[in-house]
């Protein structure tokens, strides 16, 4: 094998982490399952499947180091009895079932929620990087290196580049982590005010920058399952994190059940604590100003919140919001395959790897984007919309049947 596509525990998002710690101190004994989709339609991943499965034995060997632990001891919210609990840790490879199905790559993890928690962004960084090394041996590092510096031109020519500020995003579809690596060296150097930190850990603590991140869907979505009522899961969920962060870490993410529902769960409570909120589907602008009405509603000035963008943005897509909304929010952007996967000829793959089950229920997400849900089960899916009076895409329901299937 060549060398690991993963070779720390901490090469991930910080919010997996955020997220485990929450599950260890409420819900330890929470089983859930996640399942692999690849929204690129007839990828072949046949000739990667003894590459993938032996990059997964291998994140299965990986502890933390002591380095690693002290870097996280040091971040405030990092709680002393998850770091001890992370000295022993270790990914479990009985949790995961992975094969080929006609090519398709068919890849589920079930177990303890605590103990999986952690498997997602690094299995998604092992099967885009696999798949690029075999689809793209060679690409063309040069045009990828200008196409970089064009990007952060883009920000040094705008009109109104002072606030404008962006994170990088883009571990679970980069090309490889040597090039993640290159591009959030080149945007710090070069970008030293706009560019705000990287979502990765491990490129954070090596690289000496800010670590960003809050919670992922599978949060709030496990939370379909641990309440005692549906309608209230959205608001358990932020009620959770509200008690395992008192404050820290205050960005909420919006479109689990569409942002139409979560707008009626964001009440005055949680407008004042959370510093903001994160759009990763549907319409931004549409998003934007239901997000800023909502505040003013509560009477909350919304150039005191922050809005996070994060769905499949562009720089120049990330440029052209924040010049419509400087001056009614604070607009942040975080880009991901757009600065880690920008090597043509080939397209990045869309993958994803999402929560489809907790304790033997079914949950889902269904997104502002039409096609973008993800559910093993059609009936709760219908179920969940009529909860949350919510209007279910065709698409979607055509996903959730095949899965089942």
């Amino acid at each position: 094998m060549t060398e690991p596509v993963i070779r720390s525990l901490l090469d991930t998002d910080l919010y997996k982490y955020t997220m485990m710690q929450a599950v260890l101190h409420q819900h330890p004994a929470a089983e859930v399952e996640y399942h692999f989709r690849s929204r690129n339609p007839n990828l072949d991943f046949t000739e990667c499947l003894a590459a993938i499965k032996q990059e997964i034995t291998h994140l299965c060997q990986l502890r933390l180091t002591e380095e690693e632990l002290a870097y996280l001891s040091q971040l405030e919210y990092i709680k002393s009895d998850f770091i001890h609990f992370l000295r022993l840790f270790q990914l479990d490879e009985r949790f995961i079932e992975v094969h080929c199905e006609q090519g398709q790559l068919e890849l589920v993890i079930k177990g303890p929620w605590l103990h999986t928690i952690l498997f997602e962004v690094p299995l998604l960084a092992i099967i885009s990087e696999v798949y690029c090394r075999h689809h793209n041996p060679e690409p063309d590092w040069p045009a990828a290196k200008a196409r970089l510096q064009d990007k952060i031109a883009l920000v040094k020519e705008h009109p109104h580049p002072e606030e404008f500020r962006f994170s990088d995003f883009g571990t679970r579809r980069r090309y490889s982590r040597q090039w993640q690596e290159e591009v959030v060296r080149t945007l710090a150097a070069e970008l030293p005010v706009q560019f705000s930190g990287t979502s990765n850990l491990d490129l954070a603590r090596r690289l000496n920058l800010k670590a960003v991140g809050t919670m992922a869907h599978e949060f709030m979505q496990a939370f379909q399952a641990l309440g005692p009522r549906l309608i209230d899961s959205q608001s358990m969920a932020l009620e959770a994190w509200v008690h395992e962060y008192r404050g820290m870490l205050g960005i909420a993410l919006t479109d689990v059940v569409g942002m139409d529902a979560f707008i009626r769960d964001f009440d005055l409570y949680f407008a004042k604590l959370f510093d903001g909120l994160r759009q990763d589907s549907g319409d931004p602008v549409v998003w934007t100003e239901k997000a800023l009405a909502h505040y003013q509603r509560l009477k909350i000035d919304p150039r005191s919140k922050t809005l996070v963008y994060s769905d499949g943005l562009t720089m120049h897509s990330a440029l052209d919001l924040y010049e419509r909304f400087r001056e009614r929010c604070k607009p942040a952007f975080g880009i991901g395959t757009h600065l880690t996967n920008d090597l043509m000829p080939h397209n990045p793959i869309n993958i994803v790897l999402k929560m489809t089950r907790c304790n033997g229920q079914a949950v889902a997400k269904l997104s502002d984007s039409p096609g973008k849900a993800m559910c093993d089960d059609a009936g709760y899916l219908d179920y969940l919309a009529q909860v949350f009076g919510v209007e279910l895409a065709a698409a979607d329901k055509a996903n959730a049947q095949q899965s089942h299937s």
